[in-house]
């Protein structure tokens, strides 16, 4: 069978590839060597430039045709390490094979060969680059998608800050809102969830087998390889990797720091599983109608139907996101004694996690850019459900003490279909002073929203 988006294993590859190139590229394995090669000129340079009488300084041009390898790293040049990957059986051996590779009929390079990935573990090469495939897809496809959706949040609660809706707590009527309030309160909770995910550090180490620099103090044990390995991680791409130096470690980085970006990450899909089944059901009340797309079939017997399948593909996919994220974030953190294997297969399936909450992105603003709001469903549910004011005349009935508000409304109210001329002749009778009997009959369902309207221009 011939590898194709019919034939992928995965939907993420198949039903869902052209959703997904912009992560393709860096989270995948190609991407994950792009990285590895980066990690392993960033080293070497840095090596050359470290004072050893027995490595000089490379020329420009040298420098220049490194850091080239990286910029112009491609699928062929991939598929030519995987080729070197058949005979080593070992993945980063055949990077650090293929960039010699490269050093051939260029003498000031192959005397220094033996400098390509000095000292180093496999793990410094793959924490590293771990660490920059992360750095590369949060902030380059995930947080940019998830902005969309806030953006969007946001103009809908400005939009609909003023129009009314009816509460609905335990799936029942209850206290009036507006439809941009409750838009409102899910880009603030968005937004703190953005900024969880934009603050987590990505976290690296280059410090040998152990965490302690046993192979390089070997070599010159008065040099200062800490600060030689923090300046490497810490130093701006291209000549360094741009992250923060983790000080301790096993072979392998902790991970930590992927457990609370996973996590955070998490968090945020359920915010939005949240949404997707809100908005899924404001569909079905028929407060929002969704745009109709020609050629489009809803059911394939029932002609009528307009499914909100964009958030019903949301919710599955959040889903399916957050059971990886979840392994993520629990499994990672834990290696039998100085290092075991279990995280390197598991790593393999950030891409994974990514893909599917990247995709459940996607397809919310799909759904919500469908959406047309039906103020008629809205303003016909609010004058069905009159029994909403009595919380408001209750608590009026408070403030000048007339005794038993509550229990007075609750008898007029509770399990019954209450209509306005119900609410008119109790508050006439009420011993308040009239401006209030007047300011009460005033009120109507669709008024009686509080600062709703407030609160979502302001957000």
């Amino acid at each position: 069978m011939t590898l194709s988006t019919l034939s992928a294993l995965s939907p993420l590859d198949g039903r869902y590839a052209a959703k997904l190139s912009a992560l393709r590229p860096l989270l995948s394995e190609q991407g994950f060597m792009h990285r590895r090669v980066q990690v392993e000129v960033a080293w070497f340079i840095a090596l050359s430039d470290a004072g050893f009488a027995e490595f000089k300084p490379l020329t420009p041009g040298a420098r220049t045709y490194l850091l080239g390898l990286v910029k112009n790293f491609c699928e062929a040049d991939a598929r030519a390490i995987k080729e070197l990957e058949k005979v080593t059986n070992h993945d980063v051996k055949a990077v650090e094979y293929w960039i010699k590779s490269k050093f051939e009929a260029r003498p000031e390079l192959e005397a220094a060969a033996e400098f390509v990935h000095f000292a180093c573990t496999s793990e410094d090469i793959n924490n590293t680059s771990h660490a920059l495939q992360l750095k590369a897809a949060v902030g380059q496809v995930v947080l940019p998608a998830l902005d969309g959706v806030v953006a969007k949040l946001r103009d809908m609660a400005h939009a609909f800050a003023e129009v009314p809706m009816l509460s609905r707590t335990h799936g029942q009527t209850a206290s009036p809102t507006t439809v941009g309030k409750e838009l409102a309160n899910v880009v603030v909770r968005l937004a703190a969830a953005h900024e969880r995910i934009a603050s987590v550090k990505m976290l690296a180490k280059m410090n040998g087998a152990v965490g302690n620099y046993n192979a390089h103090l070997s070599a010159w044990p008065g040099f200062d390889w800490e600060a030689f390995s923090q300046k490497v991680i810490e130093t701006p791409e291209p000549l360094g990797l741009g992250l923060t130096f983790q000080p301790y470690s096993i072979q392998i980085e902790p991970h930590d720091y992927m457990a609370e970006l996973f996590d955070a990450v998490a968090r945020t899909n359920t915010i939005l599983i949240d949404l997707a089944r809100d908005i899924w059901g404001y569909v079905s009340l028929g407060y929002f109608k969704q745009r109709l797309k020609a050629g489009e079939i809803g059911s394939s017997t029932m002609p009528h139907k307009v499914n909100p399948i964009d958030f019903e593909n949301a919710e599955g996919n959040l889903g399916l996101a957050n059971a990886l994220l979840r392994h993520l974030a629990e499994k990672l953190p834990i290696s039998r004694w100085q290092r075991d294997l279990t995280d390197s297969t598991v790593l393999r399936n950030m891409g994974v996690a990514l893909g599917y909450s990247t995709l459940s992105y996607s397809a919310l603003m799909t759904g919500l850019n469908k959406l047309e709001l039906n103020e008629e469903a809205l303003a016909a549910d609010l004058d069905a459900a009159w029994e909403v004011l009595a919380e408001p005349i209750q608590t009026v009935m408070r403030r000048y003490g007339v005794q038993g508000a509550y229990e007075k409304l609750k008898e007029v109210t509770r399990g019954k279909t209450v209509r306005a001329e119900d609410l008119y002749g109790l508050i006439r009778s009420l011993e308040i002073p009239e401006a209030e009997k007047t300011r009460l009959l005033a009120m109507t369902p669709a008024s009686y929203v509080g600062k709703a309207a407030e609160l979502a221009k302001r957000v």
